[in-house]
């Protein structure tokens, strides 16, 4: 007997991906879609792209969508939900884009608790602009602008967002997943789907970091940057739920 194909979720248009092949962004797009749909608030959602891989995010999404000037997300899906309430609106965010130029918006927004959603991809590398060092570029690792790997006195240490975050009062759920695994695809989406809810439930900032595969800059085929995730990138950046002190957590239904 045939398997059926998973229907598209409505929220996401019939467009080809333009990421590169094992890229763990289209993976996240899906889940993002999935979610919205499930959650019934395609009408009222809002998303607002990076600078960076996914600066074309609105070509895939069957939503609103507003870009903000680069590192900019969480200031723009601020002002975005301070006007519109009812709205709900989440930045969609690499790491360069959030934890480099973008650092001080998603900090005071988080110290804020500001009620957004942010889904932040940690791929430890410039992705688009041909490879650089990130802020979450690992110890040791190789980049066009650390050749001979990074180096703690040259270049300081891997940025830990999550944990970061979490000594901010304002900051009630962020967890960090991964989308190298089916296991670990259907953990991202539980954790979307959280991010979202504590949204709609009103109780202030939360934060996904995804563990994402990027073939191309890590020089890696598509199964080794899997493995990679798991055996070198997890060390450093755990995996699991980082903070949650909601009134309405659900966590422990799933």
């Amino acid at each position: 007997m045939k398997k059926r194909k998973p229907a598209r979720p409505q929220t996401l248009k019939e467009a080809t991906f333009h990421y590169c092949p094992g890229c763990g962004h289209s993976v996240i797009h899906r889940l993002t879609a999935e979610v919205i749909h499930e959650l019934g608030i395609a009408d009222k959602a809002i998303g607002v792209p990076p600078a960076g891989c996914a600066v074309l995010a609105y070509f895939y999404f069957d939503i609103d969508m507003t870009e903000a000037p680069h590192g900019r997300g969480c200031a723009v899906a601020t002002g975005i939900k301070r006007a519109l309430p009812e709205s709900v609106v989440f930045s969609y965010q690499g790491d360069g884009d959030l934890a480099a130029i973008g650092t001080a918006e998603v900090i005071h927004a988080a110290n804020r608790g500001e009620n957004i959603t942010v889904i932040f991809v940690n791929n430890a590398v410039y992705g688009m602009t041909g490879g650089q060092m990130a802020p979450t570029s690992l110890l040791g690792m190789k980049t066009t602008t650390s050749p001979k790997g990074r180096d703690h006195v040259r270049e300081g240490y891997p940025v830990r967002v999550c944990e970061l975050l979490s000594s901010l009062d304002g900051a009630v759920y962020l967890e960090r997943t991964a989308v190298n695994s089916v296991k670990a695809i259907r953990k991202t989406k539980k954790a979307i789907r959280e991010a979202f809810q504590t949204q709609i439930n009103g109780e202030g900032f939360s934060l996904v970091e995804i563990l994402s595969p990027c073939p191309t800059n890590w020089k890696l085929s598509t199964v080794d940057s899997w493995k990679w995730i798991d055996d070198v990138m997890s060390k450093y950046y755990q995996i699991g739920l980082i903070k949650d002190t909601r009134k309405g957590s659900s966590k422990d239904a799933d």
